[in-house]
């Protein structure tokens, strides 16, 4: 699961291993998740950093743990600055894809370093787990599971307010009756 929408996201500014509070809709989504995920067992575990633990607290109340290889990727120089600002001021860094430029952010961590911590996350999974992270984690998290190549981020759509299951080499993802 993504976390629900913040304020940032709203004004289109990068996060990254900043932070910003649900907005209300946000708030809205996390209750979705907790509907979604209700009677569904397994580990509940999300990024430390505030968006994804407010959410977390929503969906999983307090039996959830926090684990820092879930934190969004790190942007850089780029945290807390407006996207549409960036592609101004750097339109080369934003060429070459959709995603693309998330690996060439001053000072970021670029997808290699994020695939090394998400493949370590998911070799030490014993089952069934429930997961609150991030947009760019999630994608990273997802190709991986689903054995596609960090060249493949891009596709497809990350929901906030969705479930994205990952279960025998194939993706489903279920949205609320209210995510429209």
């Amino acid at each position: 699961m993504r976390h629900g929408e913040t304020l940032w996201n709203v004004e289109g500014r990068l996060q990254g291993r900043g932070d910003s509070p649900l907005s209300d809709r946000g708030i809205r989504q996390a209750g979705w998740l907790a509907h979604l995920t209700r009677g569904i067992d397994g580990f509940c575990v999300s990024s430390p950093l505030g968006r994804a633990d407010q959410t977390a607290r929503i969906v999983f109340g307090d039996r959830f743990r926090h684990d820092a290889r879930l934190s969004e990727i790190c942007v850089g120089e780029f945290a807390g600055h407006l996207e549409r600002d960036l592609r101004r001021s750097h339109p080369d860094l934003f060429r070459g894809g959709d995603l693309a430029w998330y690996d060439r952010c001053p000072g970021g961590e670029g997808f290699a370093a994020l695939e090394v911590r998400c493949c370590a996350f998911l070799m030490d999974l014993t089952g069934p787990t429930l997961v609150v992270t991030h947009g760019i984690t999630l994608r990273m998290l997802r190709c991986l599971a689903l054995g596609q190549a960090p060249a493949h981020l891009a596709q497809g759509v990350i929901h906030q307010g969705g479930i994205h299951v990952i279960r025998n080499g194939a993706e489903t993802v279920t949205r609320h009756a209210d995510d429209v």
